[in-house]
This record gives structure tokens, C-alpha cells and sequence, in this order.
């Protein structure tokens, strides 16, 4: 290792966790500032959102042509109710997203061989609920290109935490904004109640995927820190240097 940056940083979360805020502080952080207090270089975002989104929007477009939805629905059931909402109709779309951040990583790396050699980094994001496999099964899909370098970053906060925030973030007219997005109530509860995070957490410092070791660290998200950029620097400075010391020892 040949730089002070990391490579890659997995930011996991509950919907509305802070996540967003997190990569938008960081842009905002001057660079020399960045690298010296982060240990995150210029960098690139790779998020499930826009992808996700891009497949509800494509099949509205395909329905507005007389022909039918290819991957999603835009009412569900839960607990024996109907509601409207869009949805995937099979949950392997879920782990067909993870396979496209994997291609989008490998396409920047094609395009730029000295990515990471030059300081840059990648910030792979995403949520995931056990009702549609959660983060044990999304990080089994992700690829030994990206789980050789990773640390994950994951942002705490509780459901109920999560579901505030989520309110408190709705644009409507902006659904697929990746700061102003969010989900009605039932389906955040249907999707995002359930997580396997602490089973995921068995080791105190490393994730472990398929043989690899994938140092982690944990942002305290509560009491809320990301809408206050003092705190939210302070912290994120402290668990990513905490972060860095284990991702330099796996090194």
C-alpha cells in the first residue's frame, strides 16, 4: 500500500440511516483535509438507488407503450393487505443490483488501471432488510475483486430511527433524489424492519464473506449526528481512523 487512502469503503445503513450525508459532507471536505482526516482520496459513488429507480421508471415507460412490466409491480401485499407502492416482482432483482455495482466497479477499473494506486476511492452503497435476503446475502454476491481491498462503513440507527428520518426526508416530487427519496411506512416495515447486521458482526473487527476479511466500522448515528457537521466529522474521523489501523493490518 502505497498511499493513504483507502481503496474501496462499503457504507451500509437502515433507509435514511445518514448515509447520503455522509458522502455529501465528504464531498464538501476539501481534499488534502479529506485524505489527512478520512483517509478517503477523490471518489467515486456506486449506489443500488439510481439503478433501482431507473427499473421502476423503465417499467412505467414500458407499460405507457401497451406492454407489460418486466421487473416490478407497483402494488403489494403484506399482512394480507393491498397497497400501492412499487416493488420488485421477484426478490433476486435484489442481488441483481450488487452484480451491477460489481460491474460498474470493473468497468472503472478497466477504464483506469492506477485507480486506486493513485489515491482514488470507491464508495459502494447500499441497504439491504432481511425480507429480501439482507447484507449476508447482498455480500455474498459481491465480487473478490472488491472484497479483497473493502472496509465497510456501516451507519447505526434504529428502525424506528429510521422510519423518522425516512419521513422527515420525503420529497415528493423529487422520488428519486438520492437525498430527498423515500419509502411509505408499511413498506420500509415490510422491507427494512428485519436485519441481519449483528449476525453479520459475530467478529469484532472483520466481516467474514466467502474467506475474506472485511474490516468494518461503525458510525453512532444516535443521537443524530449527521445533521450537525461538527459532530458528524468528529465521529466519522474517529471510526474511519479506527478503520484504517485494522484495514492496515489485514494489509
Amino acid at each position: 500500500m502505497n498511499h493513504n487512502t483507502f481503496d474501496i469503503i462499503i457504507l451500509n445503513g437502515r433507509p435514511a440511516a445518514g448515509k447520503s450525508e455522509v458522502i455529501d459532507f465528504l464531498k464538501k471536505t476539501p481534499l488534502n483535509e479529506r485524505i489527512a482526516k478520512f483517509h478517503v482520496g477523490d471518489f467515486i459513488e456506486i449506489d443500488d438507488f439510481p439503478i433501482l429507480w431507473e427499473q421502476f421508471e423503465d417499467d412505467d415507460l414500458l407499460e405507457s407503450m401497451g406492454l407489460p412490466r418486466l421487473i416490478s409491480n407497483k402494488e403489494f401485499q403484506y399482512n394480507g393487505k393491498t397497497y400501492p407502492g412499487y416493488v420488485f416482482k421477484e426478490k433476486w432483482y435484489w442481488n441483481f443490483l450488487i452484480k451491477k455495482i460489481n460491474l460498474i466497479y470493473s468497468r472503472k477499473l478497466r477504464d483506469n488501471p492506477d485507480f486506486h494506486s493513485s489515491g482514488k476511492t470507491a464508495i459502494i452503497e447500499f441497504s439491504r432488510g432481511t425480507e429480501h435476503g439482507g447484507f449476508i446475502t447482498a455480500y455474498e454476491h459481491l465480487s473478490d475483486e472488491i472484497l479483497k481491498t473493502a472496509c465497510t462503513l456501516y451507519i447505526n440507527v434504529t428502525f424506528e430511527e429510521s422510519m423518522m428520518k425516512n419521513r422527515r426526508r420525503y420529497n415528493p416530487d423529487k422520488p428519486d433524489s438520492i437525498l430527498q427519496h423515500a419509502l411509505e411506512d408499511i413498506k420500509l416495515e415490510m422491507l427494512y424492519k428485519g436485519s441481519d447486521w449483528e449476525e453479520m458482526t459475530t467478529d469484532k473487527e472483520f466481516l467474514k464473506v466467502r474467506g475474506f476479511n472485511v474490516p468494518y466500522g461503525i458510525f453512532e448515528n444516535m443521537p443524530e449526528k449527521t445533521d450537525k457537521p461538527a459532530l458528524l466529522g468528529a465521529h466519522l474521523e474517529e471510526v474511519l481512523n479506527r478503520l484504517w489501523t485494522v484495514h492496515s493490518r489485514r494489509l
